[in-house]
This record gives structure tokens, C-alpha cells and sequence, in this order.
């Protein structure tokens, strides 16, 4: 049982360090340490990923042994600890010297602060116990508050250059994840506290690890302790670089196609160990909708010789669009022969179906080659995965070589073939499907102003195609028609959207526009009232009802219509409500 004396150098030891006596040291605490089951997961942690030659930032150095266990076995260039707590700062000093570690690890009696703009001090609140002492205060236990000097973390970045993360800091992780760059970070060690942030603090902490391309270390994790490693395949794409520009070709590749219908799937490639190749992953506005799957039992069906890997196949057209199409870009840069394109489903029960549509899309990308969509785990003989060339969010401009392929191939022998003046319609779609409200009394309008209504549910894709080309000038009703728009509009053609719903669809409609045929579009946002389907329904199935005297004079405004025509009457309200049927209601 440790005790208290003035002969002895340290009461506890673990790891090889030893650990002095000091006001926090109890019996209880000397057991535990010596036992290794104090800060037992963090240690472990830090010490599978800490590596000779690293800088380790510590913040919420504790009684110091953590960041001293990892300074002396994990063999690192340097340590920086950062603790808040002024009352610690000499006993953890001791423990340094102790170990004849002063000069490998420091501590500093400040508070790291990402957020930009941080005040020179902020408030720190002292437990009785060192431990859960904290920046944020409670009313569940007697605190004394101290003000702590603050230190900027992006400025301690630049001039430390950490690539190891420990982080124990009582709650404060949240606030400072939201804000902090982890660029040059290589591994973390983070323990969350819920009980100051809750469980949706938790996952956000999570996520924005996830995020910023950190996989879990399973053998050294918790639901409350991380160990996590940094893997470049595992950061959303980013249309100028990275992984999202690159290809690799994968020797016995196992593909795993999913068992289930969920938003979020576990799916993808495997490498030949079992291993998750991130690069494989889908990725919409920052998130991962596949995730790494388990590795298949029993033997696995081979398909031999050499396949590129397309992704997952939507039987959604915009999706299919923007997302089972972004990684064709490598139909342009292949250096040798293929002997076909391999998808999974996105929804199990389409099976091995792929439809018209998108072996079209596929022939018009100048390829003959087989599509195939793998319904079980099957082993590839040679797998070429390219990065995600495009898709929701952040990458709807589409990296360089995915807007390359698509000039260079995509249609190209499609002569343009149409009326100049087009509205791309809606109206023809079930009832349900995010219609606009009015739309028929639009098309008697632009009828008259010269413009050709187009279904283009009603045409194949190179008649689409041929349409789109020969248009000059174009109103659409916003919707997935205006994917294939951007890809093969004439730079010339201008175009309004006729927005029908609140949604982020609209922004990536205009980007997409912008950065593939470099088109600013006009948007048009006119509605008198949206309405929604009864009960619980996504944002892509409400309706929007068309405001008619102001569309057209956005029209008019535009360029679009004759500023000269008579004035468009409002929809009649009782007539709006006998169309829509009592099955809809409005959205406040």
C-alpha cells in the first residue's frame, strides 16, 4: 500500500515510470497505477501508435503520467503537454525529473484554444479531485474557479508540428475539434466525456474524426476511448487532389455487395488481406455512405481477369447521374485493356438488373464493355479502382480528369438536334414526385412564347442528349434533367431553374452547370406556397405552387419571355386545393 514518506522517491510505477508522491496520490490511485489500470486504455492506446520520431501534444496532461509513459517507451522526438490546472504543474514537473525525461516532454500551464479570436484567459473550475476538473462548471459538485492563461492552437501546430494527438480534456474536445485542423496529425487518442456534451456531442466528436479521415484501432477502443489512425483513402474526396484523382489496381480484390437497404451500407472493396480500400467508398457532401464491410466467410467465387471497379449502381436517374458515373473517368486514362465495369446494387433487391438507361450512359462514354452488378462477395482476379470523380456536395464540379472524360467522350458522336427554345418539364411524372403546382398553366404560357415542352422521361438518352445540345435557350423545373444538361449543354445556351422545393439540390444543379459547361444559370424561386405530402415526407416530395405574376417577371427580367405579353394570373386557391385532393397539406 503506498504511503506518504519523505525517503522514498516515488509510491507508484508503471510502464517503467515512476510516480512520486504528491497530494493526489491515495492508496487506492498507487494501486491502480501499478496495476496499469490507471488511464489504462489511453496508454495502451498511445503506445500502439506513438512511433520513433514523433512530437506528441498532450492536452490535459493529468498527474503527468500518461504523456511520461508515452515520452519514454514510445521513443518520440518530443512531447508538449498541455494542463490546465495551475495545482499540477509542479507535482507533474517532479515526475519528469524523476524520470529523467525534462528534457524530452514539457508541460505548459495553459488552456489550447482552436477556436479563432481566443481571449488571453479563460476560466478553469478545480474539482476537490484533480479528476473532471474542467472548463466547462457544473452545478453537481463544489468548484474554485481560476483564470488560465490561453495558448492558440494554430500556432502551436506551425511551430511544434504534432503528428501524435492525446487529448483528455473533460469535455472541452468537442469545442475544440469543431475548430481545430488535424492535417499532419497521424494518430489520436481521445477520451469523450457525454456527460458534459451529451450523446449527440459524442457522435459529433466522432464524426468529425471520421470526417477528417481517422479509422478507429478496434483492439484499443471504447465507446468512450479512441485510439484512431489517420488514412488518406478514408477523407471525404476533394475535386483537386488526393485520392479522388488517383487509381489503383488491386491484385484478388474481394467486392461486397450489400445485404441491406440502409441510407448508410456496409460495402465496398476489400484488399486480398481483408483490409477496407477507403477509395472504394462512396462519399455524398462530406459523408461515407458505404462503410467498411466484414470480411466474407468460406470460400469466395472468383472473376477472373482484370475489372474496373464503378461503384454503386443507383436505379434513381440522378443519382445514377451523379454518382454511379464518377468513376468512368478512368475509361480515358486506362493504359491497357479491361474486360468489364463491376458495380454493386444500391438496393439488394434490383438484384443483377442493369437497366436500359445506364448501359446507355455507359455506350456513350465510347464503351462496349460488359456492366455487371455483383449481388454476393465475390474475388476479383485484377480490380481498377478509380477515386470518385464527382458526386454530391463538394464534389459536384467534378475533379480535372472526371470533366475531361466527360468532354471527351461522353456523347460525342450525338449531333445536336432540337428546338432552340425548350422547357424541361415535370409534368409528366406520377403525382407525388415533387411536382410544381401550376406547371400546367407554365407551358400554355411558354408555349406561347415559342418554347417546345420536353418530357425527357419520354426520350432515351441520346434523343436527350441531341435536345440538350441544340438548345439556346432553356427552362427547366428543377430536377435530375439537369444533370445531363451540364454534361453536354453548349457553353452559349442560357438557362433558368424553376426552383419547385427548399433543398441543397438546387446549389449543386447550379455548380454542376458552372464548372462542366460554364453556365450561370438563373435561378428562380417563386412559389406562393409549398405543400407537402399528409404525415412524415422528405423535402424531394413536397410541392411547390407556383407564384405565376412573379415568374414572370423573373422571366422577363431574364431574358427569357416577352416583357410584353399580358400579366400571368395567380392561381386560384380553391382550384389548387380540388387539384391536389386533401392529400397534401401546407408547409408552414
Amino acid at each position: 500500500m503506498a504511503t506518504k514518506s519523505k525517503t522514498r522517491k516515488h509510491v507508484a510505477e508503471c510502464h517503467g515510470v515512476k510516480v512520486p508522491d504528491s497530494p493526489m496520490m491515495t492508496p487506492e490511485r498507487a494501486e491502480r497505477i501499478n496495476a496499469a489500470r490507471y488511464e489504462g486504455q489511453e496508454i495502451a492506446g498511445a503506445l500502439e501508435v506513438i512511433r520513433p520520431g514523433d512530437r506528441v501534444l498532450e492536452m490535459g496532461a493529468g498527474i503527468g503520467l500518461v504523456g511520461a509513459i508515452a515520452a519514454r517507451n514510445g521513443k518520440p522526438e518530443k512531447v508538449l503537454s498541455f494542463e490546465a490546472n495551475p495545482g499540477l504543474i509542479q507535482h507533474i514537473n517532479t515526475l519528469y525529473r524523476l524520470n529523467d525525461l525534462q528534457d524530452r516532454i514539457e508541460v505548459r500551464n495553459e488552456v489550447l484554444i482552436s477556436a479563432p479570436n481566443p481571449p488571453e484567459t479563460v476560466a478553469f473550475h478545480i474539482r476537490n479531485s484533480y479528476l473532471g476538473s474542467s472548463l466547462i462548471d457544473t452545478d453537481k459538485r463544489a468548484t474554485t474557479r481560476v483564470e488560465v492563461p490561453t495558448a492558440r492552437y494554430d500556432e502551436v501546430r506551425r511551430d511544434f508540428a504534432p503528428t501524435v494527438l492525446l487529448m483528455d480534456i473533460e469535455g472541452g474536445e468537442l469545442d475544440f475539434l469543431r475548430h481545430a485542423s488535424l492535417e499532419g496529425i497521424r494518430a489520436i487518442v481521445l477520451e469523450f466525456h457525454p456527460a458534459a456534451y451529451g450523446k449527440e456531442g459524442m457522435r459529433e466528436c466522432k464524426s468529425i474524426l471520421e470526417r477528417a479521415g481517422f479509422a478507429k484501432v478496434p483492439e484499443h477502443c471504447t465507446r468512450q476511448v479512441w485510439t484512431c489512425t489517420f488514412d488518406a483513402s478514408l477523407r471525404p474526396p476533394v475535386p483537386d487532389m488526393g485520392w479522388s484523382c488517383d487509381q489503383q489496381t488491386l491484385e484478388g480484390a474481394i467486392v461486397v455487395p450489400p445485404a441491406d437497404s440502409g441510407f448508410v451500407q456496409p460495402v465496398g472493396v476489400l484488399e486480398s488481406n481483408g483490409s477496407y480500400h477507403g477509395a472504394g467508398a462512396l462519399w455524398r457532401n462530406g459523408r461515407a455512405l458505404t462503410v467498411a464491410p466484414p470480411m466474407p466467410q468460406g470460400d469466395l467465387p472468383l472473376r477472373e481477369g482484370t475489372w474496373l471497379w464503378g461503384g454503386v449502381l443507383w436505379a434513381h436517374f440522378g443519382h445514377f447521374l451523379v454518382e454511379s458515373t464518377a468513376r468512368l473517368w478512368a475509361l480515358e486514362t486506362l493504359g491497357s485493356d479491361i474486360d468489364g465495369i463491376l458495380f454493386v446494387p444500391k438496393r439488394p433487391k434490383t438484384g443483377e438488373e442493369v437497366q436500359p438507361f445506364q448501359k446507355d450512359f455507359i455506350e456513350l462514354m465510347g464503351s462496349d464493355l460488359p456492366v455487371v452488378s455483383l449481388t454476393a462477395p465475390t474475388r476479383v482476379e485484377r480490380l481498377i479502382v478509380p477515386g470518385q470523380g464527382f458526386g454530391l456536395g463538394t464534389m459536384i464540379t467534378g475533379t480535372q480528369p472526371f470533366r475531361d472524360a466527360i468532354a471527351a467522350r461522353f456523347g460525342r458522336d450525338v449531333p445536336a438536334e432540337g428546338p432552340e427554345k425548350l422547357y424541361i418539364s415535370r409534368s409528366g411524372l406520377p403525382s407525388g414526385r415533387g411536382n410544381l403546382v401550376g406547371e400546367t398553366e407554365l407551358e400554355e404560357k411558354l408555349s406561347a412564347e415559342g418554347y417546345v415542352i420536353y418530357h425527357p422521361e419520354k426520350h432515351d438518352l441520346r434523343s436527350q442528349i441531341a435536345t440538350y445540345k441544340a438548345a439556346r435557350q432553356i427552362i427547366a423545373a428543377e430536377g435530375s434533367a439537369l444533370h445531363l444538361l451540364a454534361m453536354v449543354a453548349d457553353p452559349a445556351a442560357q438557362v433558368a431553374i424553376v426552383v419547385r422545393r427548399p433543398s441543397g439540390a438546387t446549389r449543386n444543379l447550379e455548380q454542376h452547370l458552372m464548372s462542366f459547361a460554364g453556365i450561370t444559370p438563373l435561378t428562380i424561386v417563386q412559389l406562393a406556397r409549398s405543400w407537402k405530402p399528409l404525415g412524415a415526407a422528405k423535402p424531394r416530395l413536397w410541392m411547390g405552387e407556383l407564384d405565376m405574376p412573379a415568374l414572370q417577371s423573373a422571366l422577363a427580367e431574364g431574358g427569357f419571355i416577352s416583357s410584353k405579353s399580358g400579366t400571368w394570373a395567380p392561381l386560384d386557391p380553391k382550384e389548387v386545393q380540388e387539384r391536389l385532393g386533401g392529400q397534401f397539406e401546407e408547409v408552414a
